[in-house]
């Protein structure tokens, strides 16, 4: 073998044991790699676990009162402490860096009562508000199907604020752009619409609301209602994004299936009735938005106040009224997001309180002068 020979194969051979250690060497650095992945990935979803469930209640069924007091000048960390050490939270960081997070401020001191099934912002809400530093001094029960008037009224009675003093206020311009800039989510443009009599009509929610100091003002009084009324729509966003159906065409329709309703009616076919008449080009013709056009209250509505001139009139307009005709609750709200599928265009109400349907104005005629002319 020549020494040429001889050179290309030591070379030969040093290469191919070179190519042997890189390849030992690139086996090694990828092992050493996936297990700094690996071992980065279970402490981010160590993490992200821990954050999840330090964000959560510490026990979603105890509700066993827990006394909290918060000293005078106390720190956002002073107060995760306090919470952490009565066991109302899980994590002290996590809170504070939450409460950052969210920009909360304006923590009361106070003696508190909470529980360790409250979450995060109810606590937050209880400690900047002072809610359980004494007893409930009142209560306003505002029930479905309400207008704007009527609560008014219903304020005034547990209040020392009139009707006209209260309705001002929710009639107030500058108060309705408060409110606006709160929830804009809730409260958009559409409220201010050409021919919309009340601003917030339907836009307060049907529910008993706990006051607790004696005398609180008309906005402290009011804005509960508001803040309720965009908590409950905010559960429906996704489906009325998805359906392409706005706030106020969600809250309108639904004060009129609340309006329409009896305690045994089946909301979701009424709603059906509404769909198929806006469907087939028909005035919808229900009979409370002539009452709210003509601003009474009537046990029967007449031919002649069919003929009441107002956009509210849905006998002489086609589609919906400019906004709600009162406020509406979540059976309602859930029959406009998933009515029935019928093929009835009308329906009336007997004296009893049953609501019959029927898909011809024939069989509708016949029902009404069985249930109600010859009544």
């Amino acid at each position: 073998m020549s020494e040429i020979d001889s050179n290309k194969n030591t070379f030969k051979k040093k290469l191919l044991e070179k190519q042997k250690e890189a390849k030992i060497v690139r086996k090694i650095v990828l092992t050493v790699f996936i297990i700094v992945i690996i071992a980065s990935s279970g402490l981010i979803g160590g993490g992200y676990l821990y954050i999840k469930s330090s964000l959560e209640p510490v026990d979603p069924t105890n509700q066993t009162e827990v006394a909290v007091t918060i000293p005078i000048g106390s720190s956002v960390s002073l107060i995760a402490n306090i919470l952490e050490e009565n066991e109302i939270i899980k994590d002290a960081r996590v809170f504070k860096y939450y409460i950052k997070f969210k920009n909360e401020s304006g923590f009361q001191a106070g003696n508190y009562k909470l529980n360790r099934s409250m979450t995060f912002q109810e606590i937050i809400g209880t400690i900047k508000q002072g809610k359980l530093t004494s007893e409930v001094a009142f209560q306003i029960t505002i029930p479905e199907g309400r207008q704007l008037k009527e609560i008014a009224s219903i304020v005034s009675k547990k209040t020392s604020f009139s009707d006209e003093v209260i309705l001002d206020k929710l009639t107030d311009k500058a108060f309705i752009n408060s409110m606006k800039a709160k929830y804009p989510d809730l409260l958009t443009d559409d409220i201010f619409g050409k021919d919309v009599r009340y601003a917030l009509e339907g836009y307060l929610y049907p529910a008993t609301y706990p006051y607790y100091k004696e005398d609180p003002t008309i906005e402290e009084v009011i804005e509960p209602m508001i803040k309720k009324m965009d908590e409950v729509v905010a559960t429906y966003i996704p489906r009325l994004q998805e359906k392409k159906i706005s706030v106020h065409r969600f809250v309108t329709l639904a004060s009129l299936i609340e309006e329409e309703a009896t305690e045994q009616t089946d909301r979701a076919k009424i709603s059906s009735v509404f769909y198929n008449r806006i469907e087939q080009n028909m005035p919808l013709q229900t009979d409370p938005t002539v009452l709210y056009a003509l601003n009474e209250h009537k046990d029967r509505v007449l031919y002649e106040d069919l003929e009441v001139d107002s956009p509210y009139n849905t006998y002489q307009n086609k589609g919906l009224p400019p906004g709600p005709i009162a406020n509406a609750g979540d059976v309602s709200f859930e029959a406009v997001l998933s009515p029935e599928e019928t093929d009835f265009l009308y329906f009336l109400a007997t004296k009893e309180g049953e609501v019959i349907f029927t898909k011809t104005l024939e069989e509708h005629n016949k029902e009404k002068n069985k249930h109600i002319i010859n009544n």
